[in-house]
């Protein structure tokens, strides 16, 4: 933990005063160094915040000193103030809850994005969440709800379970034996896995005819190899999805998605769950907590 001049805002960015911000699996990996894009060193880590403007830069509109914004960036957030680009920015009402807001935005949208572009998930199928209990995990049980799904949760601890139960999942199961019990409690249409090593497989063989399997990450720290056979035998499509390369290719669709997320969130129709919450200079057990899998939900850090 050091002290940095405060950032200054070129064209198009937005210097933004931190109320809060979320600690996210990314944000670890980034850090280990193992993430698919390198940062340069040094950076502060942190890649989602909520906050006040403190200075727009030229060319910026809409955007003016003390509006409320939530946002994300690739490195930064974990500071009391952070550059970004405006188009990383969004509005917030005044009064909204800054931690909420801090919490919300990553994990809603990968999983919005996840189930609605990657998984195609249409109302009255059933959904499986592997890692249901993390910040996308319980995110991906709400949006799966809201888009007339019925959820499975699949989460490691009892604690972990009843959250996800409370968060709307229908039925939640623990990992052990995962085939025979995703099977039981009828299959899925599709398979949302965030965790990734030796569960991907018994989740893909309790699978249902023509289903769809996609891999949002590999908490589990375990990349799985997914036996062709079968994919060919029970006709799943298996797809994955990351932020990045579809912002990239697709950021109209990205865009009509945060702008519907952001709605649901004002209207209080979606709730983030907050595990804990650190200050600045116990970021590191902040990250830790997250790395360790031991949250459900969001941890944040707050500034000052």
């Amino acid at each position: 933990m050091g002290e940095l001049p405060d950032p200054v805002a070129g064209p198009g960015e937005v210097v933004v005063e931190v109320h809060a911000a979320a600690v996210n699996f990314s944000d670890i990996l980034i850090v280990k160094g193992t993430y698919q894009v390198a940062a340069p060193v040094p950076f502060t880590p942190g890649s989602e915040f909520a906050g006040r403007v403190v200075e727009a830069g030229a060319g910026v509109e809409g955007l003016a000193p003390g509006d409320a914004v939530m946002g994300s960036t690739f490195v930064g957030a974990f500071a009391q103030r952070v550059a970004v680009p405006a188009t990383g920015l969004t509005a917030l009402a005044p009064g909204t809850d800054m931690r909420a807001a801090a919490a919300f935005g990553v994990a809603y949208a990968t999983a919005h994005h996840s189930l609605t572009l990657a998984a195609r998930l249409v109302p009255g199928e059933t959904l499986a969440v592997l890692g249901a209990a993390g910040g996308v995990g319980l995110a991906a049980v709400e949006v799966g709800r809201l888009l007339g799904a019925r959820v499975i949760a699949v989460a490691s601890s009892a604690a972990k379970r009843a959250l996800c139960l409370a968060k709307g999942a229908e039925v939640a199961l623990p990992y052990d034996d995962l085939k025979r019990r995703l099977a039981a409690a009828g299959g899925a249409d599709v398979v949302l896995d965030l965790v990734g090593g030796e569960h991907a497989e018994p989740a893909l063989r309790a699978m249902r005819w023509g289903g769809r399997f996609v891999s949002v990450g590999f908490a589990a720290g375990d990349i799985p190899r997914i036996p062709l056979n079968l994919v060919m035998l029970k006709g799943v499509t298996v797809g994955g999805f990351e932020i990045g390369g579809w912002g990239r290719r697709d950021p109209e669709a990205l865009r009509r998605g945060r702008a519907e997320l952001a709605r649901l969130f004002a209207d209080g129709k979606l709730e983030p769950h907050v595990h804990a919450v650190y200050p600045l200079e116990r970021g590191a057990e902040a990250l830790a907590a997250v790395a360790n899998r031991t949250s459900a939900g969001k941890v944040l850090i707050v500034p000052g």
